[in-house]
């Protein structure tokens, strides 16, 4: 199959490395402000890997033309943070074809929803088939441009749902050669929901800015951030998430169990099990508190969670509260800039029956 890649940072270029293990010829994208990888790809004609998946792989394209990346794309995965969805759409809007798919890796919070939107297709459009994955289908970190470690293909507790939902089979038979633990859920607010990174970077992060200040990296940001009385916020948080997905009619599986069938975790609770995590091992902490886990996790997850509670009645006020004191300390209101809520995705007036429906 033909493969392209929209992303070149260290998820773009595992999922770009991978496939091409696998046999498929893969162009990769990016825009013009993010250049390093995709020069370096370039100069290389490949991506190099070390880690789990080891040793060279070649890409047939990189580069800054949409058009070229996308003439004779089979599937193409929109890899890349909550905030990159919608460029990623829209670039792509006046190139996409019938019978295309579009997987949106991951989620986050409706991200085949936001992509459908930024692309001009209906909830309900089959022509181009966008589905998304609950997280990202790695461990991975980008060591140089052009160079990643894999320190974990995730081996299972990785879900698909496309939107409507009764084509997440057949996405999925089009790329279980190169995921084959992925797993269909029921819909789309599944996939969003059992993402866990709402749930455990802004709570780590909140409970230790004034190390994450005054530290220059030097601590680890699980091992050493998890104690007892974190871990009590993390579990809060996932409580609520859990009762949004009940509420909803979805199993979310809370997040240190998930952790363990992912592989991160041998022990399946809040505080000992990331404190212990083989998988989080040597994963330091960020330098700035300007970072994805409050600008993402917050100012997309946790006001997405919210609002969705909100809408179908199901209280969060932990979930607020971690908005409100994040707000404060980024003198920023991730409440009022409602990044993505139910509201952005044309979804605010229905219920939870009607959400059910349309999604199906």
């Amino acid at each position: 199959m033909n493969i392209t890649v929209l992303g070149s940072g260290n998820g773009g270029c595992a999922v770009a490395f991978d496939c091409a293990a696998h046999g498929h010829q893969v162009s990769l994208f990016d825009f013009e402000q993010f250049p390093e990888s995709i020069k370096a790809v370039q100069s290389n004609k490949g991506i190099y890997c070390e880690g789990e998946l080891e040793g060279f792989q070649p890409v047939a394209y990189a580069g800054h033309e949409i058009e070229k990346a996308l003439d004779g794309a089979d599937i193409i995965y929109a890899v890349g943070p909550a905030y990159s969805t919608k460029p990623f759409a829209e670039v792509c809007k006046p190139f996409l074809k019938k019978g295309q798919i579009v997987i949106v890796c991951p989620s986050s919070c409706g991200g085949a929803i936001e992509f459908k939107n930024g692309s001009g297709l209906g909830i309900r459009d089959e022509e181009v088939l966008i589905a998304e994955t609950s997280t990202l289908p790695y461990a991975v970190r980008l060591l140089e441009p052009g160079k990643i470690r894999i320190f974990n293909k995730l081996k299972g507790g990785l879900f698909m749902a496309a939107v409507p939902a009764r084509n997440t089979n057949y996405i999925l038979e089009q790329i279980r050669d190169v995921y084959p633990a992925m797993t269909a859920v029921k819909n789309v607010l599944q996939t969003s929901l059992q993402n866990g990174n709402p749930v455990i970077h802004p709570a780590i992060t909140l409970m230790n800015v004034a190390l994450i200040e005054r530290t220059d990296f030097d601590f680890d940001f699980y091992h050493d951030g998890v104690t007892p009385a974190v871990g009590r916020l993390i579990e809060a948080v996932d409580m609520e998430r859990i009762a949004i997905g009940k509420k909803l009619g979805v199993d979310v599986i809370p997040d240190p169990e998930l952790g363990v069938i992912q592989g991160y975790m041998l022990e399946a609770t809040y505080d000992k099990g990331f404190a212990t995590a083989p998988g989080f091992d040597g994963v330091k902490a960020h330098t700035s508190l300007d970072y994805r886990y409050f600008n993402e996790d917050v100012g997309y997850g946790l006001v997405f969670l919210q609002k969705l509670g909100e809408q179908i009645g199901v209280g969060t006020p932990v979930i607020s509260a971690v908005i409100t004191l994040v707000s404060q300390l980024m003198n920023r209101d991730y409440l009022d800039e409602a990044k993505r809520t139910m509201k952005t995705l044309g979804l605010s007036n229905l219920t939870v029956s009607e959400l059910g429906k349309l999604l199906a």
